[in-house]
Parts: structure tokens; C-alpha cells; sequence
């Protein structure tokens, strides 16, 4: 330890979204209420420390229906599963908690509208991404994705077909404008939902971090390796020019990356718990003396319905 001062500032919001907090809220309600074991397909949101806590508590995650005994509880991650699952659910007389979070809720329903006007989808999101896939099978009909301005190009359809496009909820209204840009000029017909529709976290989070990087030398983000969303707020830290690093937790701290530096900004992924990055500013302290502001940001005070079989009591 030295005794190099280090300030911390602390982007707001950071951590759980309301549709995070409502999946992990439904695992460990039904734990209650159903006793142990409760079987969980896919990690309920993209974070260990969430996943291993909640296995201590009893629950069991899966890849596969497969693995869940007949007649068992299981749960649907937040990413939400596509029609053959829950066809499949129903068939093995599964006790299913639907945990999708309702603003993914919200894009398969405005898929499946679009479709049913006859306008050709197309989905702005990143292949094998579990909520991707979720939602390519909500859809019946085809889905086409696109990751990128290239892949508007190389779309087939006729510059008159009569298109709509959806988007992946966490990535932001920045993530996708060029995308939906380019989709506008490829088409001359052409629907997609409101700009408020976007994933107001996603939205939020990635702001927060805009504003971080003008205060600090480094910004860490606190979040899993898998998490779309946190990868994401470590990149715009890096292209705003600031050494960004993604940390699961204190453990994975490299004092090396704090060398001249003065000023750390703080980030947390929507899947990623305050809990995390308290241990991340602990293992600062031991570098040496820190001092941590708050920074404002606009508040999240948006609540989600549990199922209702879990919201009495």
C-alpha cells in the first residue's frame, strides 16, 4: 500500500435495472415459496456473483429443458426464450415463471405487429446473444439480423418492400442510430418503434459514462465478461480516450492501471449488484487513500410487476 491519494467518482446510474432486480427478485420468491430446488434456464441475468448467490440459495441453472425434471419450477431468464421453449415447457408440464424483462416483453410484440402487416423484419442486435435468439423465435415469421451498416447492405430486399425494424434492448439509441440510418436510406418504406422505446438503462447508463469521461485518467466497469451492456460502457469509455477496464470485482483489479493516474471513475453494468462495487473501491483503498463522490444522474424509479402467481404476500 502507498499513499498515492486516488479520487473516485461514481457515475449515476450505475448497477440494476428494474428488469434485472425483477428477474432475481422472481428466483428468490419462488425459492420461498416453492422450496428448493428451483430450476433456472440460462443465468437469469449475466453475472456470476448474482448466479452463485443464487445457487447457494437452492436454485439450479440450465442450459436445456432437458436437465429440469418433469413438473418441476423453472424459470425463464430475463433475456427472454423463444416459442419452442416455452412449447417445450408446456409439454414436460413444467411450472414456468416467465422472468423475460417486460421491455424485451415489449419488442416481441412489436415484432410480431409488424410481421402481421405483412412488412418484412429486420432485428438490429448481435448474433447468439440469448435475447437475440429469444426473440428471432417469438417472431413467426423471418427475422433478418443486422450487426452493422455493412449488413444494411448486403440486405437483399428490394428498395420498395415495406420493412420494419426492431432493436436488441441493451444496446442504446447511439448504439443503433447509424444502423437505423442506414436501414432508412436502403428503404423507402419503413417502420421501426419510437426513440423512447429504447432500453431507457441501456440509454442511461451510456450517458452517465459520457459525462464520467470527461472527470477521470481511468474508468472501471464493474460487470461480467459476458454482459453485453457493461462491454459496451467499457468501449465508449475507450473511445471517449480514457484507459477503460471491465472487473468483475475487486480481485481483478490491476494496480497497474492506476499508474499517474489521479481521478477513477466508477460504472456499473444493468446486471451488475452495488455489492460488487463496493468490493472494487475496497480494493482501491488498499492502494491507497480514496475519496468518493457521487456524481448526479438522472434517477431510475421504474418498477416492474412480478409475476402474479409471486406478487401476493
Amino acid at each position: 500500500m502507498n499513499n498515492v491519494f486516488i479520487q473516485v467518482y461514481l457515475a449515476q446510474p450505475g448497477g440494476f435495472c428494474a428488469g434485472v432486480a425483477r428477474a432475481i427478485e422472481i428466483v428468490e420468491r419462488a425459492l420461498e415459496k416453492y422450496a428448493p430446488p428451483v430450476y433456472v434456464r440460462h443465468e437469469i441475468v449475466h453475472n456470476k456473483y448474482v448466479v452463485d448467490s443464487l445457487k447457494n440459495k437452492g436454485a439450479i441453472f440450465v442450459e436445456d429443458l432437458s436437465e429440469v425434471p418433469p413438473l418441476a419450477v423453472t424459470v425463464f431468464s430475463a433475456h427472454g426464450v423463444a416459442r419452442t421453449v416455452e412449447e417445450e415447457a408446456a409439454a414436460r408440464g413444467l411450472q414456468v415463471l416467465n422472468a423475460t424483462c417486460p421491455l424485451v416483453t415489449k419488442v416481441h410484440n412489436q415484432g410480431k405487429r409488424y410481421i402481421s402487416k405483412g412488412r418484412a423484419l429486420i432485428l438490429v442486435g448481435h448474433a447468439g446473444h440469448p435475447e437475440v435468439e429469444g426473440t428471432m423465435g417469438q417472431i413467426p415469421g423471418a427475422v433478418l439480423l443486422v450487426q452493422n451498416v455493412d449488413d444494411v447492405a448486403a440486405l437483399t430486399l428490394a428498395k420498395e418492400t415495406p420493412v420494419a425494424y426492431v432493436t436488441q434492448t441493451t444496446l442504446s439509441v447511439d448504439d443503433t442510430k447509424d444502423i437505423i440510418a442506414a436501414l432508412q436510406a436502403r428503404f423507402s418504406d419503413i417502420q421501426g418503434p419510437d426513440i423512447r422505446d429504447i432500453c431507457y438503462a441501456t440509454q442511461n447508463r451510456q450517458s452517465a459514462v459520457r459525462d464520467l469521461s470527461k472527470l477521470v485518467d481511468v474508468i472501471l466497469v464493474v460487470g461480467a465478461a459476458n454482459s453485453s451492456n457493461s462491454n459496451r460502457l467499457r468501449e465508449i469509455g475507450t473511445e471517449a480516450g480514457v484507459a477503460s477496464y471491465l472487473i468483475g470485482d475487486g480481485s481483478e483489479l490491476n494496480p497497474n492501471w492506476l499508474n499517474g493516474a489521479k481521478t477513477v471513475g466508477i460504472t456499473a453494468g444493468g446486471s451488475a449488484p452495488e455489492v460488487l462495487v463496493d468490493d472494487v473501491i475496497e480494493a482501491l483503498r488498499w492502494i491507497g487513500p480514496v475519496t468518493v463522490s457521487v456524481l448526479p444522474g438522472r434517477e431510475e424509479n421504474i418498477e416492474f410487476r412480478l409475476p402474479a402467481e409471486l406478487a401476493a404476500g
